[in-house]
């Protein structure tokens, strides 16, 4: 049976996605004027945090900022690795939560210097593999958290990667940050969560996810990172 649609359902989605259109611009003045060779990832944090407070207004993130570089980027979110400074031929990837109006944006790009086939290959990888997830989602109106987690490691295998992250998304709403209560594995698209991903909370409104793609090759040692929302998309032309 369709689930009625909430009558908050429209103001969400059109709000979740304008606060990633905001993102989007913040992602694109991090890759043109601050990521460069020759500072740390944590001085590249600091970076982003002050431009956007400065330019867009941010002054709250509802994750802590992710820059990993080099074989850092074979790291999931919640390592912590030591500081690291970014060397001119890195491939690196920013992960930032940032709040918009209190609605949470979460998103990642990843970022090549220099000129690395490999690594410029990974870049160029990231993108098709989330759109061949995405559809699977389309196509499969029931699919589960763990069933797309399935999907994002077998299209990750097509691409020649290995999937690098043990989740592949997860929900994201209204700030603070939206979470099935009493089960953290439902709030994940990840083994396990057998959430029905077209579901709804217990107010009756549509669930909201991201979807995260890491790509990883643990040989050569890099890994890339891109993540937007799945369940809400600007219109085609």
């Amino acid at each position: 049976m369709t689930a009625t649609p909430h009558s908050d359902d429209a103001r969400r989605a059109a709000s979740l996605l304008a606060a990633q259109d905001r993102a989007v611009a913040l992602f694109e003045a991090i890759g043109r004027e601050l990521v460069r060779p020759g500072v740390t990832e944590s001085a590249l944090s600091e970076e982003i945090y002050a431009l956007a407070e400065a330019r867009f207004g941010v002054s709250s993130h509802w994750h802590r900022r992710v820059v990993r570089s080099g074989p850092h980027t074979l790291l999931p979110y919640v390592e912590n690795p030591a500081d690291r400074m970014i060397a001119p031929d890195d491939i690196l990837f920013v992960d930032l939560g940032p709040i918009f109006d209190q609605w949470e944006a979460d998103f990642g790009r990843t970022f090549v210097l220099g000129n690395d086939p490999d690594k410029l290959r990974l870049r160029d990888s990231l993108a098709p593999v989330f759109d061949q997830v995405s559809a699977e989602f389309d196509a499969h109106p029931d699919i589960t958290g763990e069933e797309l987690y399935a999907r994002a490691c077998a299209a990750a295998e097509r691409a020649g990667w290995r999937f690098g992250g043990s989740i592949a998304g997860h929900l994201v709403g209204d700030f603070p940050h939206e979470t099935i209560p009493g089960d953290r594995v439902a709030s994940y698209i990840m083994p396990g969560s057998t959430t029905r991903l077209r579901g709804v909370d217990a107010s009756g409104r549509a669930l909201h996810w991201i979807l995260e793609i890491h790509l990883v090759d643990r040989e050569k040692q890099i890994g890339g990172f891109y993540e937007q929302l799945l369940t809400v998309r600007e219109p085609a032309c």
